[in-house]
């Protein structure tokens, strides 16, 4: 092949590759932006999360779509995708680093992996109250932990109560620590987690959120944890009959953007994206104590029986769980936590 030959064949393929990167940018790009009938172009923004839609959680992201179309007359337009249809929660968010996807609601433990300083939430009974809970969010540690993720390419946009976690088992109940010891309980995707029911002597089991009925019903576990609006709408009391209220952690959910994302949109798309998100966490706190209180009476009137079992017995057996953190980054997250009044 001659010089000249080669010269075209080297042009072709050097403007080959520019128009298939050309169309991928376009690809990209028309996902996040569309021009509607009316010719005016409207900004589209994917949020996935894993969670059923009857959750009161998948309502308070609904309502922060309602709100962003009529802060901005329908120039912004959030599309929540629920279920895991998008993926589960560690695959979401990386998603969203790369900036494939635009948000995720997500378990402040499934960030663990991205931003080490959200272990500090898997630590047992580190809040003292309800109170307690939303003023270290809402404060300066709070905003601190969200901004945590910015340098691996993900914005902390705001939290939403998740309530506490508490055991449900299948066969006997857990009214002790020692009902833990070497039972096969599913835990998030979480080394705290793990860490946890291993300080108690179980068997720490991670299994994805969209698998655990079928894991429960086959005896692949002998339990899980979880709050009472996720123990209702996964119905998985239809086959784990015994809860107990321990609440031994209180793991916050929140919603992250893509950084490159967050940085593309304009100034005032964020303000409106910013507001809504606002308004939405204010909407789901009063709707998490309303769905919790139905969740309860729901699950109880179809025979589940709940327990109301020693908390400060599984305080103390997880204590030692606390102590190992003493002079690290999440020991002195944790007291930190602990001095806010």
């Amino acid at each position: 092949m001659d010089r000249k030959a080669v010269s075209f064949l080297f042009v072709g393929l050097v403007v080959g590759a520019l128009l298939a990167a050309a169309v991928f940018v376009g690809v990209i790009r028309q996902d996040r932006a569309v021009v509607s009938p009316d010719g005016a172009r409207r900004t589209i923004l994917k949020l996935g999360h894993v969670l059923d839609q009857s959750h009161p959680v998948h309502a308070a992201m609904e309502h922060m779509a309602q709100r962003v179309a009529e802060l901005s007359g329908g120039a912004v337009e959030i599309q929540v995708f629920p279920n895991g249809q998008l993926g589960s929660e560690p695959e979401c968010i990386e998603q969203v680093q790369r900036g494939a996807l635009a948000m995720v609601k997500t378990s402040a433990a499934a960030m663990e992996g991205f931003v080490p300083d959200m272990a500090v939430f898997g630590l047992p009974y580190l809040f003292r109250d309800d109170d307690h809970y939303w003023k270290v969010l809402n404060g300066p540690i709070g905003r601190e932990l969200l901004a945590a993720g910015e340098p691996v390419g993900v914005h902390g946009l705001c939290y939403y109560d998740s309530g506490s976690r508490s055991f449900y088992t299948v066969g006997k109940p857990i009214l002790t620590p020692a009902d833990v010891k070497e039972r096969k309980l599913r835990v998030l995707p979480s080394k705290m987690a793990r860490d946890m029911i291993a300080t108690l002597g179980g068997g720490p089991t991670p299994i994805p959120w969209g698998e655990l009925y079928t894991a429960l019903q086959q005896s692949m576990v002998d339990g899980a944890d979880n709050n009472p609006p996720s123990f209702f709408t996964s119905r998985h009391y239809e086959v784990a009959r015994h809860y107990s209220l321990d609440e031994h952690t209180r793991i916050p959910d929140l919603v992250i953007f893509s950084q490159p994302i967050w940085e593309a949109l304009s100034p005032q798309a964020r303000a409106w994206v910013n507001q809504a998100a606002a308004e939405s966490v204010t909407f789901q706190r009063a709707l998490w104590h309303e769905k919790t209180a139905e969740a309860l009476a729901a699950v109880e009137k179809a025979g589940v029986k709940i327990y109301y079992p020693d908390k400060q017995a599984f305080a103390d057996a997880t204590a030692p769980m606390l102590q190992s953190f003493q002079g690290t980054r999440i020991g002195e997250l944790a007291r930190r936590i602990s001095e806010v009044k």
